[in-house]
């Protein structure tokens, strides 16, 4: 099975991109024909696609948001959500409460890549989720052909409007990459860096405000790209701490050399949401409707690394950001929130070895990530020369009650690990796979599974976004919502 038709009707287009002449060209090229019926104030208005009909949304003008917070929570498939409900509910009280995430479903989404693997990728999920249109894994915003797709980014920026990246990775991984570049291949960290200053809209960067890591792709020996952002105008901070002297954009945050420090590492724990606090504040202050992209990147680091105490922090982190959202919604009705994920990762599981129970609340008592616990004991590994040693040593960073005869069975196997090669990845994975026990938690691979994600959905035009979509589906809806609210100012900062 392969699925090179787009859900957006511009094929034609696509292979011939990037010299700026064509830019324009391409908003007429994909414009959707209106002349389908809207009927009323509900879900009868959503038009209905027949299974072979491309995918092309009418969007009543009363629905049309003039600005749209597009975030993804990389990896974040349903049993995520679900986890972090249990993790996060309060024990005090007899119900269950319900999250942000809870409150703000409305659909489903399918993330297959354009193969018969039906498993995508980051990349091939973040050129769908900002082109509207499928490809292979590993590809950014190009199809297989490497001919480049047009991304929302670039059409919002054609308009006139003010766009935002916000992400916990660098800002060259995969995710912003497909919104803002055009690479055959997501490895391609330093082609994809040197695009952000290369790939211009009424020459100008596409992005006017970029806040995450990888100061390494961008500040190099061959070349400083920070230099050449400030050339353009743009105000440049590189530590998390001096985010609040950002003033206006256009502006560039670098505060890792590659992904920011895990959140439960991190001296702000909640740094996308701080980050995308300050985001919605300098974009408040344009008179240019904006589209901003928010990424949780790490919830699928963590994934990669069944390390469910890393995701779950990770997940609160993406819960604040989105409360966040919400807010800003109910302050600016015209925004449109919608949030999604690219992909699900590690075949997570509330559930195991055929008990039925999950004691995600026992995550509230880890304090430490096992990687980080691990280089310690690799570090001074005296701490496994007995049983009170270790369990002195290990109370501050896994506080759970653990039965003696189990913590001495876990020092033993840890000890054991010293003299093996990789040691400290065989005591990370040790102790990963003790919380998993404690807590119940199962996995089923180290790499993605081709689980439908959750789709969100909040503010004007959420609506559009009710019941099962494909990825494709949602990028076009939003593509048509960035065209059809015609914002036609053009001049820079």
């Amino acid at each position: 099975m392969t699925n090179s038709a787009s859900y957006f009707p511009m094929k034609a287009v696509c292979s011939a991109l990037f010299s700026w002449g064509l830019i324009s060209g391409l908003l007429a090229n994909i414009a959707i024909a209106k002349n389908q019926d809207v009927s009323s104030l509900t879900d009868s208005q959503v038009h209905i696609q027949t299974a072979t009909d491309p995918f092309s949304p009418v969007i009543a003008a009363e629905y049309l948001p003039k600005n749209i917070i597009y975030l993804i929570g990389d990896g974040m498939g349903p049993a995520y959500t679900t986890a972090y409900r249990y993790y996060s509910d309060n024990p005090q009280t007899n119900r269950v409460e319900k999250t942000i995430f809870d409150q703000l479903l409305v659909g489903m989404s399918s993330t297959y890549p354009d193969d018969d693997t039906y498993v995508t990728d980051s990349a091939a999920a973040a050129t769908a989720l900002a082109t509207s249109y499928k490809s292979y894994n590993g590809a950014i915003a190009v199809d297989h052909q490497h001919g480049a797709l047009p991304t929302i980014f670039e059409i919002a920026k054609a308009q006139g409007k003010t766009t935002a990246i916000v992400v916990t990775s660098q800002i060259n991984h995969a995710t912003p990459a497909s919104f803002l570049a055009h690479n055959e291949s997501r490895r391609n960290y330093d082609q994809i860096a040197d695009s952000y200053i290369s790939n211009l809209v009424h020459q100008r960067p596409i992005a006017d405000l970029m806040l995450g890591g990888g100061t390494q792709y961008f500040v190099r020996e061959d070349r400083d790209l920070t230099l050449e952002f400030q050339e353009f105008g743009y105000q440049y901070v590189d530590q998390l701490t001096d985010l609040n002297s950002i003033s206006s954009l256009p502006a560039l945050g670098l505060f890792a050399p590659k992904g920011l420090p895990a959140a439960i590492r991190s001296d702000d724990p909640l740094r996308l949401t701080t980050m995308t606090a300050k985001a919605l504040d300098l974009l408040s202050k344009q008179d240019a409707p904006f589209i901003a992209l928010v990424e949780a990147s790490q919830i699928d680091w963590c994934g990669h690394s069944n390390d469910i105490t890393c995701a779950m922090t990770e997940m609160h982190d993406f819960a604040k950001t989105l409360e966040l959202a919400k807010r800003y919604v109910d302050a600016h009705p015209d925004t449109l929130l919608v949030a999604t994920a690219d992909h699900s990762t590690g075949g997570l599981t509330l559930g195991r070895d055929g008990t039925y129970q999950w004691q995600g609340q026992l995550l509230h008592q880890v304090h430490s990530l096992p990687r980080s616990i691990a280089k310690l004991i690799i570090n001074t590994p005296d701490v496994l020369n007995d049983l009170n040693t270790f369990s002195t040593f290990l109370r501050p960073h896994i506080s759970i009650d653990i039965e003696d005869k189990k913590l001495d069975s876990l020092r033993w196997k840890l000890n054991s690990r010293l003299t093996q090669h990789k040691a400290e990845q065989h005591i990370t994975d040790d102790l990963k796979q003790a919380i998993d026990k404690l807590t119940y938690t199962g996995w089923t691979t180290g790499g993605h599974d081709a689980i439908d994600v959750p789709v969100y959905a909040y503010g004007k035009g959420a609506l559009y976004f009710r019941g099962h979509k494909d990825n494709t589906e949602i990028a076009a809806t939003l593509i048509q919502m960035v065209q059809d609210e015609r914002y036609k100012q053009t001049s820079s900062f």
